[in-house]
């Protein structure tokens, strides 16, 4: 792996892909080394800066896994005890009081994959709400579905673990034994956290703020530099000595029955894997974040841009040089929609809607908002064109039940059930 050429070919996706500002950070051989291009603030002459904070989006779950996991390394917290022997308010008789941390971590608990009631007075009492509240779209180990709520969970029995707030625990966890200074995009006055954009075509980017509900902190929160996320990542490595090795073998091998399809080849505890690489993917509002760990070479790639459109040039970029990128799917060829396809699916509070029109086209909606052109494909699979930036790199699925029958969708790795 050549930093200079990648560092090279970033440089040029960053000004065709129209994308305000990005950090590179490599961990290659010992070695750190790390790049910057474009601007922290569209319109602005304020450069990037190597150290600046980007809200990172998702990849703030492999930090809140990796707090877990090093509790659990100290033994303060038992990955496989129901996650009502540290929120007893729960009951291990409700829908998600029986659930594991192992389960939550793995996104294999059966929970949906957001709360949307953000009224609760407090992160604690929000869990609780959403827990006893939302219907799982299936039982513990039946299957994949990302859930962002899940990690809230997880949050809040790191905080009846450590006794502190769960930010605490990450700055006492991870920042203060590695030398980490984290940021927040919720709560934070301490740094100036980078602005995202939203980028479209043939338009100037626009700045825009982070919208992240507090309550959902311990699932989306952290801003952090490229180079801050080399650190994440040799966490997940061992080269930080945070988490023992038999944890850290568990963390990177694929779960049984995780199958987080059209994402990654497979999750384990607080990370995705990508072939011979493992890490996590996560995206602001108008930001995106991107960490891949190789532990055969000892290799850590991070990468942070600061617009909307980073994802596709992450997928661009991590083609090109093996970075464990979204899983190649064979679509094999188009073919009539499914007779029994068409109607709504419920994932917690959220509607995914299949329609048919009269020329026999599929749309999907979510929430009543158009969504997705989806094109049907050979084995209950169906590629999708978004109707706002007409990207068509997602596919999707529909399953069928015992009966024969679809009763279940897989979209960006979330499932939704047949109402």
């Amino acid at each position: 792996m050549d930093f200079a050429q990648m560092s090279r070919r970033l440089g040029e996706l960053v000004v065709s892909r129209g994308v305000p500002g990005a950090q590179v950070a490599v961990l290659l051989e010992g070695r750190r080394t790390s790049a910057v291009f474009g601007v922290a603030r569209q319109g602005r002459a304020e450069p990037l800066t190597e150290g600046a904070k980007v809200p990172v989006g998702s990849v703030t779950k492999a930090c809140t896994a990796a707090v877990a996991l090093a509790l659990a390394e100290e033994q303060d917290l038992e990955l496989d005890e129901p996650v009502s022997e540290y929120l007893p308010e729960l009951g291990r008789d409700t829908a998600f009081g029986a659930v594991t941390t192992r389960q939550l971590l793995s996104h294999t608990a059966g929970l949906p994959s957001d709360a949307t009631d953000t009224s609760a007075s407090s992160p604690r009492r929000h869990v609780l709400t959403a827990c006893r509240t939302l219907t799982p779209v299936g039982e513990p180990n039946e299957g994949f579905s990302y859930s962002n709520i899940g990690y809230v969970v997880v949050g809040a029995v790191v905080e009846a673990v450590t006794g502190m707030s769960w930010r605490e625990s990450v700055d006492a966890v991870l920042g203060k034994p590695l030398g980490l200074d984290l940021a927040y995009v919720v709560g934070d006055t301490r740094v100036d956290v980078v602005h995202g954009h939203a980028v479209r075509s043939g338009h100037p980017a626009l700045p825009v703020r982070q919208s992240l509900s507090e309550l959902d902190a311990p699932a989306g929160a952290i801003a952090a530099s490229a180079l801050d996320l080399l650190t994440v990542g040799g966490v997940f490595l061992g080269a930080e000595e945070l988490i023992g090795e038999d944890l850290l073998v568990q963390a990177r091998t694929p779960v049984d029955g995780a199958e987080p399809f059209g994402m990654a080849d497979g999750w384990g505890l607080g990370v995705a894997v990508h072939g011979d690489w493992f890490g996590h993917d996560g995206t602001g509002d108008g930001t995106s974040a991107h960490l891949r760990v190789h532990p055969e070479s000892g290799t850590v790639v991070a990468l942070t841009t600061n617009g909307s459109n980073g994802l596709h040039l992450w997928q661009e970029f991590a083609a090109e040089f093996g970075l464990g990128g979204q899983p190649a799917v064979d679509r094999g060829g188009q073919v009539p929609a499914p007779e029994d396809c068409c109607g709504d699916y419920l994932n917690g509070d959220l509607t995914y809607t299949v329609t048919e029109a009269a020329d026999g086209r599929l749309a999907l909606a979510v929430d009543g908002e158009d969504y997705a052109e989806l094109t049907p494909l050979d084995g209950l699979l169906f590629a999708l064109r978004d109707v706002d930036t007409d990207d068509t790199s997602q596919t999707g699925r529909f399953l069928t039940g015992p009966g024969g029958g679809v009763d279940r969708v897989q979209v960006g790795g979330r499932l939704a059930r047949r109402r």
